[in-house]
């Protein structure tokens, strides 16, 4: 906001509001220069879309811009920011705006600022009381700060956005790879697909645990077959899961040892005395069958 002491304070503070009215009184038209002017044929882009009804709320979302900042004429800076927010962290969280390349975004953000500094200017032509350089200087200079501060704390707010998405997707990754999958009444099984590192097995163990409890399994078949590599800390993370299981009342038999898994296990000095395995998975099921 323009502030000026004494008695030119009150006068500033009328030409701020007709600016703040002269925007809003042109929002719509504001909207439809914006997304007439677009170019954008990305198909990731949410601005390059076809679909009706993803125009409808873009345009609407844009509006929804115009209706905020002006406000920023009559407001102090954290008063305008602390209602702003909540539009900023509504298109960072957007389905379409978090599909769209940021980079795009941005470049929306930085035209639709010029049509503000544009404006700005046709607003002092067509306002009735002299307006001095100064003060054109000085909203034109809080147009470009407003914004400049906009664009940040969006990327702020999609990034912290993103992150919690990966993060979901990290988590259901993570479930998917390690299925505790219900066969009967208390029996299922754990098929081991893949590389097998620290951070997974880590996972492996904890999550299987926590199925087994939830499921009241009592007997779990570990398929290790689709293990792509079985190395010295595959090896000991697997027995360390049969020995945890152990501790929950869950006994277990492993299938698909191949020969390079003995192998290893004999290394670390590893037995698999006391621990039921079978060549493949089939042969593990129908040998309990048979009991």
């Amino acid at each position: 906001m323009i502030v000026i002491a004494g008695m030119e304070r009150g006068i500033v503070l009328n030409k701020n509001e007709a600016l703040r009215m002269f925007f809003l009184k042109h929002a719509d038209q504001l909207t439809e220069e914006w997304y007439e002017s677009i170019e954008d044929n990305d198909p990731e882009s949410v601005y390059a879309s076809t679909h009706p009804e993803v125009i409808s709320v873009l345009k609407g979302q844009n509006n929804e811009f115009h209706l905020y900042i002006a406000d920023v004429f009559i407001k102090s800076e954290k008063e305008f920011f602390d209602s702003f927010e909540t539009w900023i962290l509504k298109i960072a969280e957007d389905g379409e705006h978090v599909r769209t390349p940021i980079h795009y975004i941005i470049r929306e953000f930085f035209r639709v600022r010029k049509q503000y500094l544009t404006y700005v200017n046709q607003f002092v032509e067509e306002y009735e009381q002299d307006i001095t350089q100064e003060e054109l200087d000085d909203w034109n200079e809080l147009i470009v700060r407003v914004f400049d501060i906009t664009v940040y704390k969006f990327v702020e707010e999609h990034h912290q956005h993103s992150k919690r998405l990966l993060e979901a997707h990290k988590e259901l990754i993570n479930e998917l790879s390690s299925p505790v999958i219900p066969l009967s009444d208390h029996i299922a099984i754990l098929p081991l697909v893949g590389d097998i590192d620290t951070a997974r097995a880590r996972r492996i163990l904890e999550n299987t645990l926590t199925r087994c409890a939830e499921q009241q399994v009592n007997h779990l078949y570990i398929d290790i077959s689709g293990v792509v590599i079985v190395d010295t800390m595959v090896a000991h993370q697997i027995f360390q899961l049969i020995d945890a299981l152990k501790l929950i009342g869950v006994e277990s038999t492993i299938s698909g040892v191949r020969p390079e898994i003995a192998i290893t296990a004999s290394h670390l000095g590893l037995s698999f005395e006391n621990i039921s395995t079978k060549s493949t998975l089939a042969n593990a099921m129908a040998s309990r069958m048979r009991k």
